[in-house]
């Protein structure tokens, strides 16, 4: 399985894509998480490959603020139902290539998913 869960309007997302020719291939599957939502079954695939849901959880969405999250402690179970109710707390871009998962744009992330996809 080639996929990778991307916000279309996020510049960074999009600048991954092409950095890495994924916008190039016809093999990748691309899911824009804002028109198609993730699934409870994708989520727990992602899940499965990370060490918790704090790894897929993104604490730089503005909801996070917004919201007062930073003042809390989110169990695993707040983080999978904060992912599933709104899209900009999943850490983008996902690409799941193979047995491989690759979460958020770190350098070293990009770098390695660059390499996973040559």
């Amino acid at each position: 399985m080639k996929k990778v869960y991307h916000l279309s309007t996020c510049n960074t997302c999009q600048r991954i894509i092409k950095e890495t020719g994924i916008s190039e291939r016809s093999d990748i599957d691309l899911q824009d998480i804002k028109t198609k939502k993730i699934s409870p079954e994708q989520l727990e695939q992602m899940r499965g490959m990370v060490d918790d849901y704090e790894a897929l959880f993104s604490k730089r969405s503005r909801s996070y603020r917004a919201r007062g999250l930073h003042e809390q402690t989110l169990s695993e179970e707040d983080m999978k139902n904060l992912i599933l109710e709104d899209y900009t707390f999943l850490k983008r871009p996902v690409a799941i290539i193979g047995d491989q998962i690759f979460v958020g744009n770190a350098k070293k992330t990009v770098e390695a998913l660059k390499e996973a996809i040559a």
